[in-house]
């Protein structure tokens, strides 16, 4: 009985801890109305995005470019859309500014992650 207990605690532990980091960023995607690189990365990218493991790293968050200034802390004023922005505790740690196509976004989000979040060792 002690070791169901102990495993069990070791698991809620565990869960909780990865559940914690896994959440200590956010990738925001800044766009406009009417914005073609936009609504191709929502074609090629949106559906996908929520089952990947760079979005258990960071969930998106989308915000209007009018927006943005009063939701994030920027390091400096958003221009192009979409622009992604990896921001923690409300403040900006780094930016992808527009869409090239799937191949170039998955390399630049992971050099991005990689660059401020601990991989998880699960």
């Amino acid at each position: 009985m002690k070791s169901s207990i102990a495993s069990f605690a070791l698991a809620a532990l565990w869960l909780f801890s990865a559940g914690e980091q896994a959440d200590a960023a956010d990738l925001y995607m800044v766009d406009a109305p009417g914005c073609p690189w936009c609504a191709a990365w929502e074609r090629e990218i949106g559906p996908i995005y929520p089952k990947t493991e760079e979005s258990r790293r960071a969930p998106l968050t989308r915000v209007d470019i009018g927006d943005v200034g009063e939701t994030v802390d920027l390091k400096s004023r958003v221009i192009f859309t979409p622009t992604f922005l990896l921001v923690e505790d409300g403040r900006e740690l780094d930016r992808m500014e527009g869409y090239t196509g799937d191949e170039f976004f998955w390399v630049l989000l992971n050099q991005m992650l990689d660059r401020h979040l601990k991989e998880d060792s699960s």
